[in-house]
């Protein structure tokens, strides 16, 4: 009885939770469980070429390029791709913002931003261009950017001969042709961070600091200029 335990203790102990998991995961999702393990990607998209380990991620892929959006907000009507989307979505209705930064106290609708958001205050930037080395705090930022190397422009206007980079470049394109401006003040603008800016001169914020001399600026380029200057005066000064 002891020399038929044996195989069992020591180096050569079975793990059954593991073989559990295997099992379980092979009968849920049979294939797409194996390509998570192997990293392999077999489902590939006709417009862009990017590719996916599932059949159900390249579906909703497809949607950024046929413009599908099957699901609906009941309160604003707004269309996503996404059911996870949508859940994300309905919290800017409710206000519900279950994940809080520890770091800022400021508040996310989902995970995936705050672990996103951490990276700012930590430094860290996990995704790294291949071809200039320039880092990245999230995957699909590295994407739009590696489109700047290859001159990939996957999202095309249909009503001139331009095409774009990222989607939400492309609607704000549309928007010269239709002369949507959706963002209004007593001028009107066609960006958030145009209407953003221009607020401030009601408002008198000025968010962007000198470390040095305490003099503020409305916008982050102005910041950067008034660093530039006083630097090249201290270098003259010398």
């Amino acid at each position: 009885l002891e020399h038929n335990r044996a195989p069992f203790h020591g180096e050569h102990r079975i793990d059954f939770s593991l073989i559990l998991f295997f099992v379980s995961c092979s009968f849920e999702k049979p294939f797409s469980c194996l390509t998570t393990h192997t990293g392999e990607t077999p489902y590939s998209c006709q417009f862009c070429g990017k590719s996916f380990n599932d059949n159900s991620h390249l579906t909703i892929h497809l949607r950024t390029h046929t413009g599908e959006k099957p699901y609906s907000c009941e309160v604003c009507g707004k269309s996503l791709t996404d059911s996870s989307h949508l859940i994300k979505h309905m919290r800017t209705h409710t206000v519900e913002k279950p994940f809080p930064c520890l770091t800022c106290g400021k508040g996310f609708t989902a995970q995936s931003d705050l672990t996103i958001h951490m990276r700012t205050h930590t430094g860290e930037k996990p995704f790294t261009c291949l071809v200039c080395g320039k880092g990245f705090i999230q995957k699909t930022t590295l994407s739009y950017h590696m489109r700047t190397h290859t001159g990939e422009k996957p999202f095309p206007c249909e009503l001139c001969d331009k095409s774009f980079i990222q989607s939400s470049d492309l609607s704000r394109h549309l928007r010269t042709h239709t002369g949507e401006k959706p963002y209004s003040c007593e001028l009107c603008f066609t960006k958030q961070n145009n209407l953003t800016v221009h607020m401030r001169i009601h408002t008198g914020e000025k968010p962007y600091s000198c470390e040095h001399c305490g003099e503020s600026f409305t916008v982050k380029f102005s910041l950067t200029r008034h660093k530039c200057k006083n630097n090249n005066q201290e270098v003259f000064q010398q």
